[in-house]
């Protein structure tokens, strides 16, 4: 199931973000897509304050690390795949253990490595729209991410 909106403000994004980190679960997955500049590092920081990290902490792109480690509600293992050249590189490191652990995988670049992923990753890709405004799709086969979409909808009143 995909739903689709368009996220008009920062704010609107950030909250969508604190949202799918309050409703996340150990063992989830959650990848971010989009082109460079879209937002992803963003809804991660939100994502992340959602699922309980503090919000004076820091969460930055791990581009250079490839994962940093939060603690939180559940611990937040935020990965960015874009300087990995395949899935082969991902496993080569162990990162795929942090796809099925204890806690929350938030993935930018997820592309880079897309049959590695468990089918019941949550998928969030993010276009430019304007400075301020994001086009939002998300994308789950998995049926507790599709109720949540709901909930999602009638929280925040996306249409």
């Amino acid at each position: 199931m995909t739903i689709q909106f368009l996220s008009s403000s920062l704010a609107t994004t950030l909250e969508v973000g604190k949202k799918l980190g309050s409703f996340s679960k150990p063992g989830d997955v959650i990848c971010l897509g989009g082109e460079l500049g879209s937002g992803k590092t963003t809804l991660a920081q939100a994502i992340a304050e959602g699922a309980g990290v503090d919000e004076r902490e820091y969460v930055n792109s791990p581009t250079f690390a490839v994962l940093h480690e939060y603690g939180g509600r559940i611990p937040i293992y935020h990965m960015d795949f874009y300087r990995l050249g395949s899935s082969e590189d991902v496993l080569a490191l162990g990162l795929d253990e942090y796809l099925y652990g204890d806690g929350l995988a938030l993935i930018e670049w997820f592309e880079r490595a897309e049959d590695v992923l468990p089918e019941s990753a949550l998928v969030v890709h993010l276009s430019f729209v304007n400075t301020n405004s994001r086009a939002i799709s998300l994308h789950s086969s998995d049926h507790r991410w599709q109720k949540i979409f709901g909930q999602l909808k009638t929280t925040l009143n996306l249409s």
